[in-house]
């Protein structure tokens, strides 16, 4: 870690928990139903399936196991190495270590990036670059999903994770600057009242 960099910082320490927790959080994650995001995302990808997809923070590989049972080819990047061995033994896809600022991606090769619970842990000065590089990833046309804990623009440790807590008029700026137009967003869980949905969803394409 460069005790220079405070990106690094973040991010290294935000990935060390992950590092020393990963079989808690599958324990704790692999029973969660994520079926409307996952709907979300195919729903507004054009053209015929099976789609190549990108699964970003595939963390164990509960979602990457999803897409490949449906017949899609899934490809999972995360900065965990112990999250990327688990998810490549328990998916039997692809994955790929890389941290968030600093992916390393091949340019228009995706249908779809589903950034589950991920994109939350970029620190907001980070956060243009890895849009961009995200939407240099997908093919034209191609579609991204997010779902991150929803807030007031605040930004800052959880304990030893780092979070971005947006609302969805902040998002949307973000994600319009970075070349996205948007196609739909919503609330999770759903069927709640607003206050007991702390997910915001949403779901961008690339013209």
């Amino acid at each position: 870690m460069n005790p220079d960099d405070p990106i690094e910082q973040i991010t290294q320490t935000t990935l060390q928990h992950y590092e020393r927790t990963a079989e808690q959080f599958f324990a704790g994650t692999i029973d969660h139903d994520v079926s409307q995001n996952i709907a979300a995302l195919l729903a507004a990808i054009q053209g015929p399936a099976p789609y190549r997809l990108l699964d970003l923070g595939c963390g164990p590989g509960r979602d990457l196991k999803t897409f490949k049972d449906m017949g899609h080819e899934a490809i999972g990047v995360d900065g965990s190495a112990r999250f990327v061995d688990m998810a490549r033994a328990y998916s039997g896809c692809e994955a790929w270590q890389q941290d968030f600022v600093k992916l390393d991606l091949p340019a228009g090769f995706f249908d779809g990036v589903y950034a589950n619970a991920s994109l939350f842990h970029v620190p907001s000065v980070a956060l243009p670059q890895v849009l961009r590089d995200l939407h240099a990833a997908l093919k034209t046309g191609g579609v991204l999903f997010s779902s991150n804990p929803r807030g007031d623009n605040r930004e800052g440790w959880n304990g030893p994770r780092y979070g971005s807590y947006y609302d969805y008029e902040t998002w949307e700026r973000y994600l319009l600057a970075a070349g996205f137009i948007a196609v739909q967003h919503y609330y999770r869980p759903p069927g709640l009242p607003r206050e007991q949905q702390p997910w915001l969803a949403s779901v961008w394409r690339k013209t």
